[in-house]
């Protein structure tokens, strides 16, 4: 596998990834590229920062494409200048036209799509970043409810750990079993989730249909603050708006007051936690930002038109099929 790091990539996905493949290289913990062969590489030997500013040197500079069973893109903050230069998009290009499969984690899909190399496929994005795909205008199908998803020969991932669930499925899929079990082991996880499996933070629909950058500001600050709500007046101060400015935008943007939509969230939110069987009906209330128990199972059942232990009923009858 050959590595190309694009500027401020983020560091998860990039070790996590190699990590796997290094620890299913051998028997042992030796990182001998015996089952598995990586490089990284890039136009030029220059350091390549991170987003979190620890700087990584390519090994050599690019070499003929067809040497690689897969080339890995990495990406990450999407707003410090360009995403890839000319000469990683001519040689992202160049792999396409040798039928070299390419994958691209976190942000490093956008460096497809920007190779063009992305046209009528789906495309897997962190709910964090939905909406600057569609800002793309690719003629891609966004899909923000996975962890990693395969069209073909172009492979994309969310990001974060869930580069290594992509990184166990390959290795399992060229090596074996055993070999992604290996590596899983010494990473410390019990299992790989599968490509389908819902991103750890479910993205909220309002939220990818809003254009105003002042509310979708305020809807990540709503998505970060879900145990402990927020005031309409703290999250206003937060953006330097007023109270008033801020109700009205998001009338205006989503049809729905602030604090009605931001209980929606949170109730969505858990309706998914839900989905753990380890989570307590209780555990998930206080996750939700609510005061009690039986307050939590009241809103749930106007949302839903459920109880919460019915939905955790209809989700467990369903994942034993």
């Amino acid at each position: 596998m050959g590595f190309i790091l694009l500027p401020h990539f983020t560091l998860l996905p990039f070790a996590g990834f190699i990590d796997s493949l290094r620890l299913a290289a051998d028997e042992g913990d030796h990182s001998r590229q015996i089952n598995c062969q990586w490089t990284v590489m890039g136009a030029q030997l220059n350091e390549v920062e991170s987003s979190c500013g620890v700087s990584v040197r390519p090994w050599e500079v690019f070499r003929d494409p067809a040497e690689f069973d897969y080339i890995v893109v990495v990406g990450g903050l999407l707003h410090q200048g360009a995403i890839a230069s000319d000469a990683i998009i001519e040689y992202l290009q160049q792999a396409a036209t040798q039928h070299v499969p390419l994958v691209g984690l976190c942000t490093g899909s956008f460096a497809l799509i920007r190779a063009g190399l992305m046209h009528g496929k789906r495309c897997c994005v962190s709910w964090f970043h939905y909406q600057d795909l569609q800002d793309e205008l690719a003629d891609v199908t966004p899909v923000a409810d996975q962890l990693y998803v395969e069209d073909g020969d172009r492979i994309t991932c969310a990001g974060g750990s869930a580069a290594t669930d992509l990184a166990a499925a390959l290795i399992e899929r060229h090596l074996g079993n055993q070999w992604a079990r290996k590596s899983l082991r010494i990473l410390v996880l019990d299992q790989a989730r599968p490509a389908n499996a819902p991103q750890p933070q479910p993205a909220n629909n309002k939220y990818l249909l809003v254009k105003d950058r002042r509310v979708r500001r305020a809807l990540l600050i709503m998505e970060q603050n879900m145990s402990r709500p927020l005031s309409t007046t703290k999250i206003a101060d937060r953006l330097n708006l007023s109270k008033r400015q801020l109700e009205r935008l998001f009338v205006k943007e989503t049809g729905d007051s602030l604090q009605r939509l931001y209980r929606g969230m949170r109730l969505g939110y858990g309706l998914w936690l839900l989905r753990r069987p380890e989570s307590s009906v209780t555990t998930v209330a206080q996750e939700c930002g609510f005061a009690d128990t039986a307050h939590f199972s009241r809103a749930f059942r106007a949302e839903f038109n459920m109880a919460p232990s019915e939905a955790r009923g209809r989700e467990l009858t369903e994942s034993m099929r």
